[in-house]
C-alpha cells in the first residue's frame, strides 16, 4: 500500500508493550470561527486489544478509532496491541468533526515508538483520515492557522489541499501532506514536508473583475446616486419600485463600486466561507462578497445556527453586500433577527452544545414592491390594490427594521426611449474612484476605531463630525417632525449627509448635503 501512495516502502512495526506508555500531540478545536487548543494524550497499555476515545467526544471523533486502526495499517505500520486510550483535553469542551484523525494516529504512533515525541511537541495536526491513509480536506483551515499563530504555535501539519489556505495567516510554519505516510516521515526525520508559502498581496492584485457594471444600467440616476452613497459610507439600501424596474440590477452592481478588500478584511471574510465549506478554486476570498438568500431562508439560515453554530448569510456577507429581494416576502422572525447583527456587526449563536460568535459587518440592500401587486404609483401599469391592502403590505417590515436602514429609494420604471437609447451611463471605475476617496477620508477620521465608515459612527462621533450651521440644523428639525423621525432615524439622516459630504470633499456638512440626505427617506414620507 505505501508504494501506491508514493511514500518509502519500509514497513515500522511497533515496540511490545510491557508496561502503560504515554504520548501526546496536539490540536485544535474551531468552534465557529474561534480556535481553541486540544491536547490529545494517548495510553497503550496491557489488556485485551481495544481502543477508546474519550474526553467528551461527538459522535464523528468516537468514529475515529475505527478510521485511524484502518489509516495506520494501510500506511504500513502495526497498531499497537493491547488498550488504547485517546483521551482528548479539556474534557469539558465538547469534541466534533474529523480533525482530530491525524493527531490521534500521530500520537498512536509516537507512543509505539515509531516518533520521538519531542519532535512533535511544537507542531498542530489537523485533518481528517480516509482508510487508506490519504488526508482529506478539512474545513476552517485558515481560521485554524490564525488562532494558531496568535496562540504561539510553531508549525502546523495539515491536509496539502488546504496548504496555501492555511500559508495566508503568515504565522506558523505550514506543511501540507498528503498521507499519514508523509506525515510520519516528516515528524520521523526520515523525509521533510516543504514548508508552503504564500503570498495573500498577490492574490488581492489584479482580482477585482467583474462581469456586471453600472454602465449597463439605463436611467436611474437618483437610484445610481443612492448607491454611491450607500457604498461611499458603507450605508443600508432599501429599494422600491415596481417588477422589472432594475431593482436587482442595481444591487447586483454595488460590489463593482465598493473598495476592494485590504488584507485583513479579505481574510476575515474567507476565514467565515472557509469554515462554512464555501471556498472556490481560490484560497482567498479577495472581492467583496455578494449574498443574494431566497426569501423562503429561515431564520437560522439568515443568521447563523445549529447544534455545532454554522455561519448563516449575514455572517457570509462579511465585508460584503447581503441582498434581500422581495423584503416583505420573508418570514417576520427572519428580519427581526436581523435587528441585531445589523447594529452591532457581529452575532453570536449560542446552543446547548456550543455558543459561536461570527462578525456581520456587511451592507444591507433590500428591495420590494411598493404594494401587492407591485404597481402603486407606476404610471405605465394600474394599481389594482385598495389603501389597506398596501398599508397591511408594508407593515410586513416593521419600524424597528426600517429605522436600520439609512437610504430609502425609488426605483420607478424605465420608459422605452430609455432602455432602448445606445447612450451608456456612468461605468463602476469611475464611481469606485469617488467611492474610494471618501472611503480614505474616513479611514483618517476613525484611524483609532476598529470600523472605518460613517454608517458606524456613535453618537459622540455624530456630535463632533457631523456638525451643522443654523440652516442644516432647521432644515433637519422641520424634516425631523414633518416625517416623525425616530432618534435612530435622525441619525441616520446625520450619517448620510456626512457621508454625502466627504463625496463633494467638503469638510463641512452643507444645507444641500443635509437636503439630500433627507429625500432618501421616502417611507418615511409617504406612511409618516
Amino acid at each position: 500500500m505505501s508504494e501506491k501512495l508514493g511514500t518509502t516502502p519500509r514497513r515500522l512495526r511497533t515496540r511490545p508493550v510491557h508496561g502503560a506508555v504515554l504520548a501526546r500531540t496536539h490540536a485544535a478545536a474551531l468552534i465557529g470561527i474561534e480556535t481553541h487548543p486540544v491536547e490529545v494524550q494517548v495510553d497503550v497499555g496491557l489488556g485485551m486489544p481495544n481502543t477508546s476515545v474519550v474526553g467528551l467526544p461527538e459522535a464523528a471523533v468516537r468514529e475515529s478509532k475505527d478510521r485511524v486502526r484502518a489509516a495506520i495499517r494501510n500506511a504500513g505500520y502495526d497498531y499497537p496491541p493491547g488498550r488504547v486510550t485517546v483521551n482528548l483535553a479539556p474534557a469539558s469542551m465538547r469534541k466534533d468533526g474529523a480533525a482530530y484523525d491525524l493527531a490521534i494516529a500521530v500520537a498512536i504512533l509516537a507512543a509505539a515508538g515509531l516518533i520521538d515525541p519531542a519532535r512533535v511537541e511544537d507542531s498542530i495536526l489537523a485533518g481528517e483520515l480516509a482508510l487508506d491513509g490519504r488526508l482529506a480536506p478539512l474545513r476552517g483551515a485558515l481560521a485554524l492557522a490564525v488562532g494558531i499563530r496568535n496562540a504561539g504555535a510553531r508549525a502546523l501539519i495539515l491536509p496539502a489541499a488546504n496548504a496555501v489556505e492555511a500559508a495566508l495567516a503568515q504565522g506558523a510554519a505550514v506543511f501540507g501532506a498528503h498521507t499519514l505516510a508523509d506525515t510520519v516521515a516528516h515528524l520521523a526525520g526520515k523525509h521533510a514536508l516543504e514548508a508552503t508559502t504564500a503570498d495573500p498581496a498577490a492574490l488581492l492584485a489584479g482580482a477585482q473583475v467583474w462581469d456586471v457594471d453600472y454602465a449597463d444600467v439605463r436611467g436611474h440616476e437618483v437610484a445610481r446616486r443612492a448607491m454611491e452613497i450607500a457604498a461611499g459610507g458603507g450605508h443600508n439600501v432599501l429599494l422600491i419600485g415596481p417588477p422589472g424596474s432594475g431593482k436587482t440590477m442595481l444591487a447586483r452592481r454595488l460590489p463593482t463600486i465598493m473598495p476592494p478588500l485590504a488584507l485583513a478584511e479579505a481574510l476575515d471574510t474567507t476565514a467565515v466561507h472557509s469554515v462554512a465549506g464555501l471556498l472556490g478554486a481560490s484560497p482567498l476570498v479577495a472581492v467583496p462578497p455578494f449574498r443574494a438568500p431566497h426569501h423562503t431562508t429561515s431564520r437560522a439560515g439568515l443568521i447563523g445556527g445549529g447544534p455545532h453554530p454554522r455561519p448563516g448569510e449575514a455572517a457570509l456577507a462579511h465585508n460584503g453586500v447581503l441582498f434581500l429581494d422581495e423584503l416583505p416576502e420573508f418570514s417576520r422572525d427572519a428580519l427581526e433577527a436581523l435587528r441585531q447583527p445589523l447594529e452591532d456587526a457581529s452575532v453570536t449563536i449560542t446552543r446547548a452544545r456550543a455558543s459561536a460568535r461570527f462578525p456581520t459587518s456587511f451592507m444591507l440592500v433590500a428591495a420590494m414592491n411598493p404594494c401587492s401587486c407591485g404597481h402603486y404609483g407606476n404610471p405605465q401599469r394600474t394599481c389594482t390594490c385598495v389603501l389597506p391592502h398596501i398599508v397591511r403590505y408594508r407593515a410586513r417590515i416593521s419600524g424597528p427594521l426600517l429605522d436600520r436602514i439609512d437610504l430609502h429609494v425609488e426605483v420607478p420604471a424605465v420608459p422605452y426611449e430609455r432602455l432602448a437609447a445606445r447612450a451608456v451611463g456612468e461605468p463602476s471605475a469611475a464611481i469606485r474612484s469617488r467611492v474610494a476617496a471618501a472611503r480614505e477620508v474616513q479611514a483618517r477620521r476613525f484611524a483609532d476605531r476598529t470600523w472605518k465608515t460613517n454608517a458606524r459612527m456613535s453618537a459622540a462621533d455624530l456630535r463632533r463630525h457631523a456638525v451643522l450651521d443654523a440652516t442644516g440644523q432647521r432644515l433637519l428639525g422641520a424634516a425631523t417632525v414633518r416625517l416623525g423621525l425616530s432618534g435612530r432615524g435622525y441619525g441616520r439622516v446625520l450619517k448620510v449627509a456626512r457621508t454625502i459630504a466627504d463625496l463633494a470633499g467638503s469638510e463641512a456638512i452643507e444645507p444641500a448635503h443635509v437636503a439630500e440626505a433627507i429625500q432618501y427617506r421616502s417611507l418615511d414620507r409617504t406612511l409618516g
